[in-house]
């Protein structure tokens, strides 16, 4: 129903008669009857799922940046530039990962999710324990291309398979939930694996995390149920897209792209500045992968955790029903977070980064829950994998290789032939700061189409509560 007091409601450009005419008389369209809870799967199965998904995307995040935290002791024993172990922590995943996401999507979109998490969880962690044997730069490039090829599949499945247990008005907190793996993931690859590394060493990192993996892969295969696509929306589970139609609508989706590219750039501001955070830390103060873990691993588990939380609460509340409200306080809250993050990485003195950190690392978690759960609702159901990915594809190749190894390549230039300083990488990483505000920009342009781009996915008309 429309929220009391005679809003306005967003119509699709396109679904039958029948809707057409419940959305005359005002009235928002949902899934009736044993649809709305999902396949007669109860609350508590549904937040089950949402759980292990969560675990999935917790443990894919920890396997992708904990290279991050012990990038020090990696460059100095493998006798690597900046841009060299740049290449082999992040060049070397992503590009298998960006890469193999699309096809494993079409199978997403086609098969069943449950069994592509299960599968792909298993073979990343199992590449993960391989990178912690690597003798060599080969040995570790071919373990990273692995944990890359295994990580392609979890990610877009698990928002698809999410997307059909929480219907249209839930899905954006269900999703933020979801996201929750994000800090939790970060707090593993910064902690956890800091005090492993000073204890026991890099390599001793990469096997101790490659085992639950496993364990997860097996329970899910057991436990997760496979959901009926599109129960939860008017337009149903469609006949599968080809691939340039899907492509097609999404170009139609005009606020997707923007999202998409939002997504994307505040993906290379953030976690690229992220991603050589530690070894800045270590460089500028003299301190340990395990030191400048106790920094930033709590402020990942609580800044993070309860930015994300947050976020889940407010977009339960009435008027986040509507999604212009959500791009608006995207691009309000990236904007604002990029000047912190200018301060944040010139500065100089520990204690003024540290306090920095808590505003800076929870506004870049805060962004993932809300733009998953806005594209998955921009997204017909056959097509909510491939825009996943499409948003993964652009977030990742910026975080993971051009964040990566820009800076790193900046960093070896600022150097001047010398080994790479605290000076030359604080520069570097600067070069990346001004994306905030660029992907702040495509956060408000979305805005103009964002609700009617909705209903034409959904077949649910929108709510208008942007004006009040």
């Amino acid at each position: 129903m429309c929220p009391p007091g005679g809003s306005r409601v967003v119509q699709p450009l396109a679904r039958s008669n029948s809707i057409k005419k419940k959305a005359q008389f005002g009235e928002v369209a949902q899934p009736e009857g044993p649809a709305a809870e999902s396949a007669g799967s109860s609350t508590a199965y549904r937040w089950y799922v949402l759980v292990m998904m969560c675990l999935v995307y917790t443990l894919s995040i920890a396997d992708r940046y904990v290279t991050s935290t012990v990038l020090e002791p990696i460059r100095k024993d493998l006798h690597l530039s900046d841009s060299g172990v740049a290449f082999l922590t992040g060049t070397a995943l992503a590009a298998f990962y960006v890469v193999l996401g699309f096809p494993l999507s079409w199978l997403i979109d086609r098969k069943s999710r449950r069994n592509i998490i299960a599968i792909s969880l298993v073979v990343w962690s199992v590449m993960t324990t391989f990178t912690g044997l690597a003798k060599s730069q080969l040995q570790f490039m071919l373990s990273r291309i692995g944990v890359g090829i295994g990580e392609a599949g979890g990610t877009p499945g698990a928002s698809s398979i999410l997307s059909d247990y929480f219907p249209t008005v839930s899905r954006p907190m269900a999703l933020t939930i979801f996201s929750l793996g994000a800090p939790l993931g970060a707090y593993i690859a910064a902690s956890v694996a800091g005090t492993i590394a000073d204890m026991h060493g890099w390599r001793a990192v990469f096997l101790v995390l490659g085992v639950p993996g496993i364990i997860a892969g097996l329970l899910i295969f057991v436990t997760v149920r496979e959901p009926a696509r599109g129960q939860l929306d008017r337009t149903g589970d469609e006949p599968a897209p080809t691939l340039a139609e899907t492509w097609r609508f999404l170009w139609q989706q005009r606020s997707a792209v923007h999202i998409m590219m939002g997504a994307g750039l505040t993906a290379t501001w953030g976690w690229g500045l992220l991603f050589w955070t530690p070894a800045l830390l270590q460089r500028t103060y003299g301190i340990t992968p395990g030191q400048a873990g106790e920094i930033l691993g709590p402020i990942h588990l609580w800044g993070g955790g309860a930015a994300t939380l947050l976020t889940g609460w407010w977009l339960t509340r009435p008027s986040m029903s509507d999604p212009r409200r959500i791009a608006r306080l995207l691009a309000y809250w990236v904007g604002g977070a990029t000047i912190v993050s200018f301060v944040l990485y010139r500065t100089e003195s520990l204690s003024l980064a540290t306090a920095l950190f808590w505003i800076f690392i929870p506004s870049i978690n805060f962004y993932i829950g809300p733009c998953f759960g806005v594209l998955n609702n921009l997204a017909q159901p056959r097509m909510r994998a491939m825009f996943c990915t499409a948003e993964i594809f652009v977030s990742n190749v910026g975080n993971l290789i051009i964040a990566p190894q820009g800076v790193g390549f900046l960093s070896d230039k600022f150097a001047d032939g010398g080994e790479p300083t605290a000076a030359s990488l604080r520069l570097a990483v600067l070069c990346l700061v001004p994306l905030g505000f660029w992907a702040a920009a495509h956060y408000y342009w979305a805005i103009k189409t964002i609700a009617q781009d909705q209903a034409r996915a959904t077949g649910i008309p929108v709510a208008d509560t942007f004006g009040r």
